[in-house]
């Protein structure tokens, strides 16, 4: 089986990268041997056969605990794919976020079965954010370690994250004002915090200025404990950005307006 699903990846990979994509070899040996174990590629020949995944491309970005490839979709669209590495990751950025997390009480506590569960969270998360009005990529399937969502980009390019995007005073201001609403309406639309906001996490549409806000797997409902702590972090984080084009703001100001809305809410549907 192994040869088999193995044999598949390698043509469907193959073809993207000898008509759209060039990848040196050392570099391609390394990511599979972190990435594409056999249970990942077993998975990927399942999306394959399903028809969501045509083809796969080269790395997008590389985190802490997953890589992002281009990849081919159905109608030849340009999709993403995340993959989370099971034999190379580590709960240590993950710990702060699942203990407390009730979506994770029922949970085995196998490196697996925690990296399955922090991938269909992301998908909900996603779809959560995106209900809310949030720019965000949409998820279309969510299978085992691996998810698979819109590709944020043109031309085969991913946009270019806000720490990469030089803005004008004019134009940061608006990209500042529409960050902290969403932050807003993830908070009290979608009953979540981010938990990892910074000019790391937010791609700009380079037209547009548009943000948009991705990496979703960590994110915790309001109930977590730490979910202030969270909060306010991502707060000063985005507000300690800014600063540098002029826009000087009290990041617990901010997190207390954002709490008053939820409290106003609250008396209103009393």
């Amino acid at each position: 089986m192994k040869k088999e699903v193995t044999n598949k990846v390698k043509r469907i990979d193959t073809e993207v990268d000898r008509s759209r994509m060039r990848r040196k070899d050392t570099d391609t040996l390394k990511v599979k041997e972190n990435v594409f174990d056999e249970p990942t590629l077993k998975t990927l020949y399942t999306l394959s056969n399903k028809g969501i995944v045509q083809a796969i491309g080269g790395s997008i970005s590389t985190g802490k605990e997953a890589n992002v490839f281009l990849a081919e979709g159905e109608e030849e669209k340009d999709i993403a794919i995340k993959i989370y590495r099971i034999s190379s990751s580590t709960f240590n950025s993950m710990e702060d976020y699942i203990l407390g997390d009730p979506r994770f009480r029922n949970v085995r506590h196998s490196k697996r079965d925690i990296i399955f569960a922090w991938t269909k969270k992301e998908q909900r998360n996603l779809i959560r954010a995106k209900e809310a009005g949030i720019r965000v990529p949409e998820p279309i399937v969510a299978e085992r370690n691996i998810l698979v969502m819109e590709f944020m980009g043109e031309d085969e390019r991913p946009y270019p994250q806000l720490k990469d995007i030089r803005l004008d005073k004019e134009t940061a201001r608006p990209v500042y004002d529409t960050i902290i609403n969403y932050l807003d309406l993830l908070y009290n639309e979608a009953n979540l915090v981010h938990g990892d906001l910074s000019e790391y996490n937010i791609l700009i549409i380079p037209d547009t200025k548009e943000p948009i806000i991705i990496d979703m797997g960590q994110s915790v409902t309001k109930e977590h404990p730490r979910s202030r702590d969270f909060m306010i972090r991502d707060i000063e984080n985005i507000v300690r950005y800014f600063k540098k084009y002029g826009i000087n703001e009290d990041p617990h100001e901010i997190y207390s307006a954002i709490r008053d809305k939820e409290e106003k809410t609250e008396i209103k549907d009393s």
